[in-house]
This record gives structure tokens, C-alpha cells and sequence, in this order.
């Protein structure tokens, strides 16, 4: 029996995804608010902040925690930034997924909500940035974030495809949302929320990065 036709192109988060970041941009995250006297578990800053870009961290943070200064946005990215450039692992299973997926040929791009500095610092403590060919999206590179599509078609264009020719995996609800509202096919990577939530936003769960290969028809 056949198995799926590969996709045009291969959409990805990073957080989560390729970078194995949450906890510890949760952890960044938690020292920074509980040295401003409002403390806050790493576990909690990971359950409101995930799949989330820094600017829309700030209402969030205001709703719960208190105001915080003008400058914070530059703050707490510089140090998630620092921090990742020294400290981030890869997701198991996603390196070697990742370099199977280009020597086969497909198209590879990658959009994140981190900004470029951090999103340049992971890829780059990761050794994979090159095998995106320079179609690497911030959300400094668009006019809005995810849970909006302007990521995914902004990848998808610049991988010569439509954006439903193309597969996304991602593991946020953010991140799901913008692919399915930019008509991507979907992967989620099971990681912090359950199967039945994945599904419910139209994505397709799994349950490591060794899989990926076969469920995109790359043998």
C-alpha cells in the first residue's frame, strides 16, 4: 500500500518543535517577574506564556502580575536571547528528522514567534539554521504574530508552494491556529497539551520527531 505523497514544502515552529525551549524560556521568564516581587512558578509562566511572542506577553503579565516598565519587551527578550544561545538542546528525534526531510529534497522553512535574535540563537546553537536556506520567519517579519496566518503564508511563499501544499508541525495552539487559519495541513507534536485538544484545532497528533519522515512520505 502507498504511503502519503510528500508535501510541496515543510513548515516548522521552533519552540517545541526543533528546539526543546519551553521550560527554559519559562524558567527566563519566572526569575525576571518573581525579582520584580511578583512571584510566579516556571510551571505557570509555561501554561499562560506558551506558543505566545513577547509583545503579547505584556497585557498578559499587566493582567496578572502588575505593570511593568516601557522597557521590559527588550529586557526579557535580550535574556531569553542569551540564555537559549548558551543553554537550548534540540527536541529528541528532531535533528536528525530535520536532515533526513532535506536530504530528500523538500523545502524546509521555519516560523517562530521568538524574535530574530532569539529565534538566530537557537537555530544557530543548534547547528540548523543553514538547512532553511535563509527562509527562517520571525514574528518581527510580519505585520501580526501567530494565532494569525501571516507566518505560515509569509513560509509558504517563500518556499514557492501554497500554503496548502504544505505541512506545518507545531505543538502550541497558537501556532496550530495560525497554520489552519493560513490552510496548512497541521502536525502537532504531543508535548505539552493533550491529543484530544490537538484535534479539536484540526491538527494531527504525534508522538515523537522520529516519526516525522514517514507521516510526510519521506522514506
Amino acid at each position: 500500500m502507498a504511503g502519503p505523497t510528500p508535501p510541496r514544502a515543510i513548515l516548522f515552529d521552533c519552540d517545541g518543535v526543533l528546539a526543546d525551549s519551553e521550560a527554559l524560556a519559562a524558567l527566563v521568564v519566572a526569575e525576571d517577574l518573581s525579582a520584580r516581587f511578583w512571584p510566579v512558578a516556571p510551571e505557570e509562566c509555561r501554561d499562560v506564556f506558551l506558543g505566545r511572542a513577547v509583545p503579547d506577553m505584556v497585557q498578559v503579565v499587566e493582567q496578572r502580575f502588575g505593570r511593568v516598565p516601557d522597557t521590559w519587551p527588550a529586557e526579557i527578550a535580550a535574556r531569553l536571547t542569551e540564555r537559549m544561545g548558551r543553554e537550548v538542546v534540540a527536541v529528541p528525534g528532531a535533528l536528525a528528522a530535520l536532515r533526513r526531510l532535506r536530504a530528500a529534497g523538500l523545502p524546509l522553512a521555519c516560523a517562530s514567534n521568538s524574535s530574530r535574535a532569539e529565534l538566530a540563537a537557537k537555530l544557530g546553537r543548534l547547528g540548523i539554521r543553514d538547512l532553511f536556506e535563509g527562509r527562517v520567519f520571525s514574528f518581527e517579519d510580519v505585520e501580526r504574530p501567530k494565532p494569525y496566518p501571516d507566518l505560515y503564508l509569509a513560509a509558504a511563499a517563500a518556499c514557492d508552494a501554497a500554503p496548502e501544499e504544505c505541512v506545518v508541525v507545531e505543538d502550541s495552539l497558537p501556532g496550530i491556529r495560525a497554520a489552519r487559519a493560513a490552510g496548512c495541513r497541521v502536525l502537532a507534536l504531543v508535548w505539552e497539551l493533550p491529543e484530544a485538544l490537538l484535534r479539536a484545532q484540526g491538527a494531527e497528533p504525534f508522538r515523537h520527531m522520529d516519526e516525522l519522515p514517514a507521516l510526510l512520505g519521506v522514506a
